[in-house]
């Protein structure tokens, strides 16, 4: 089987774990199975003059056996010393916390892109040290970066998303998310195409807004999923995310926190399919088939038996349609 996966940072990363396991993917083995990944980069940002692309290193040290278990993002037996250094120099911003281990691969993409490299390649050379058993792909080559306006005391003003995430904890009420340069962008050199091959494609338990909705902003992605076979795990149970602030990404662009909103957001020009959890079991969104059963991946165990029931819910939609 060939599955693309549009995926965001810890939700995405984890869920392609159980992905990976489902369809008996074991990195450095040969396999029948294939996964692409179309990362999200509207969350990258520089800082000290590094590149620094968040989603597509969740995914590639989760895949790769070097994250931070515990947080999810982040390198393992990570340390802070050049954070706690450049504050002493007064450096700013203060907020956004680079690990020692982290900076080395910031390092080397920043000096690869400096080179002329493109971020595919980059992200491709980053791989060949933590061979995710994974094609990881950037959604674009081009800069896009997820903006935030927002009004408080400083007045109105747009912020990166990073500092409105990380800094304010989503708690100042966006007014509108903006991805920058994504009207310009075109998609990374193999996005299309995979898509194209793709046997089923599946949208993970990231966020919908910034995350998914990154990818999806990109001129001539979200066209050519319409084309495929779609089925989405919902990041929303009993009306509150999994984990993260989706919901006031959600409320920013006026939609209701639920599995049902979620769904009618993507829309059933996009999604064929949708898992929602039993505690959502009995919701309906109009042209999408929807199937209930536990989504939270709470072992190795429950997150591959979350992407097998994503997999048959494709598969049998695509039986179907022959």
């Amino acid at each position: 089987m060939r599955i693309v996966v549009p995926a965001g940072g810890i939700g995405g990363a984890r869920f392609l774990r159980g992905l990976k396991a489902t369809l008996g993917i074991v990195s450095g083995r040969e396999s029948e199975s294939a996964i692409t990944v179309i990362g999200n980069t509207g969350d990258d940002i520089t800082l000290f003059g590094l590149r620094v692309c968040p989603d597509l290193d969740t995914v590639m040290y989760t895949l790769g056996g070097g994250i931070d278990e515990e947080r999810g993002w982040g390198r393992a037996e990570e340390s802070f010393t050049v954070k706690e250094e450049l504050a002493a120099y007064g450096m700013k911003p203060t907020w956004f916390g680079l690990g020692d281990r982290d900076t080395a691969t910031h390092i080397v993409r920043s000096q690869m892109l400096a080179a002329g490299f493109p971020l595919s390649a980059v992200t491709e050379a980053l791989c060949e040290r933590w061979r995710p058993g994974v094609r990881l792909l950037p959604m674009t080559d081009d800069q896009v970066e997820t903006h935030v306006v927002v009004e408080d005391g400083e007045g109105r003003r747009a912020i990166h998303f990073q500092e409105w995430w990380i800094r304010h904890r989503a708690r100042l009420p966006a007014q509108k998310i903006v991805s920058v340069g994504a009207e310009e962008s075109r998609p990374a050199p193999g996005v299309l195409e995979a898509v194209r091959e793709a046997d089923l494609v599946v949208l993970p338990p990231s966020n919908p807004v910034v995350s998914v909705g990154s990818v999806l902003g990109v001129p001539g992605i979200r066209e050519a999923l319409e084309e495929a076979v779609v089925v989405g795990v919902s990041p929303i149970i009993g009306g509150a995310p999994v984990r993260g602030m989706a919901d006031a990404c959600l409320a920013a662009i006026g939609v209701e926190t639920s599995a049902r909103a979620v769904a009618e957001h993507y829309g059933p020009g996009l999604l064929d399919g949708w898992l929602v959890d039993e505690a959502d079991a009995g919701v309906e969104a109009a042209g999408i088939e929807v199937e209930s059963r536990p989504l939270y991946m709470t072992d190795a165990d429950a997150t591959a038996g979350i992407a097998r029931a994503a997999l048959d819910l494709g598969l049998r939609i695509k039986e179907r349609r022959g």
